[in-house]
């Protein structure tokens, strides 16, 4: 017992009588124990509160709900690496080269990207026609939000992070192309040459005053993408860190 249960005057030393307000425990204790009972109940669930719902940024972002065994950190490094090496690939290579629309997770984006345009139909035209490139990042980052939230896999989540960053260095180039239309377009068809508003970003340009910015939002997008790619690296190579000295203190 660290304080009376009478005057809750905090007891330095072990002793049967309170030296502030003069009860004698053992007896108070007898005919009030409801009340001390209340009182530690209380006290519990306040601490409680404190450590279980003011959680540091820092602790929920680096929990990790697997266990730390050398296959998951040796599965983690390797892809740590191959991330490393493809973003540097990604990053290097200019705007107007379109590194990312011509790998193959281009392939992989763009069904999001033509199920953004059907999800956001009704919506209108406009919305319809940015719908597209908003379904290209609404995938990656409800993958993100599932694998922190739901599984605790936070090393997934930094993963499906750099997916968000690599789509707007996906989007960056077709962006970048509204004014020239030169950009080959599902069913074989160019901006120059295709009907207004089939090329997503000369219509959205055009039609909020912009198009003379494709260039500056184009480089614009794709710094942003990079920062997010930099930024979960970063997250993943400090997840992996983690691994591995929670690995050797196991062992």
């Amino acid at each position: 017992m660290n304080n009376c249960p009478k005057c809750l005057h905090e007891l330095h030393v072990q002793s049967e009588i309170c030296p502030h307000c003069g009860i004698v425990f053992e007896k108070y204790l007898k005919y009030h124990s409801e009340q001390v009972d209340r009182q530690n109940a209380q006290t519990t669930t306040v601490t409680l509160y404190e450590e279980d719902e003011v959680k540091p940024l820092a602790q929920f972002l680096f929990h990790d709900k697997q266990q730390s065994t050398l296959a998951y950190l040796l599965g983690g490094l390797i892809i740590f690496a191959g991330l490393i090496i493809w973003s540097w690939q990604l990053m290097n290579a200019s705007i107007e080269s379109n590194a990312a629309g011509n790998s193959f997770l281009h392939l992989i984006n763009l069904p999001f990207h033509e199920a953004g345009h059907i999800i956001f139909r009704p919506f209108g035209a406009f919305i319809t026609s940015l719908g597209g490139t908003l379904g290209q990042l609404l995938m990656p980052s409800i993958c993100m939000g599932v694998l922190l939230l739901k599984t605790r896999d936070p090393f997934g989540a930094s993963v499906a992070l750099w997916w968000v960053g690599e789509n707007f260095l996906d989007i960056a180039p077709y962006m970048n192309d509204a004014r020239a239309g030169q950009l080959p377009l599902l069913g074989g068809n160019f901006g120059h040459s295709a009907p207004y508003g089939f090329h997503d970003w000369q219509y959205l340009l055009t039609e909020s005053g912009l198009l003379q910015y494709d260039h500056v939002l184009a480089k614009a997008v794709f710094v942003t993408g990079c920062a997010i790619m930099l930024l979960s690296l970063l997250w993943s190579g400090l997840l992996l860190v983690k691994r591995y000295k929670d690995l050797n203190r196991s062992c």
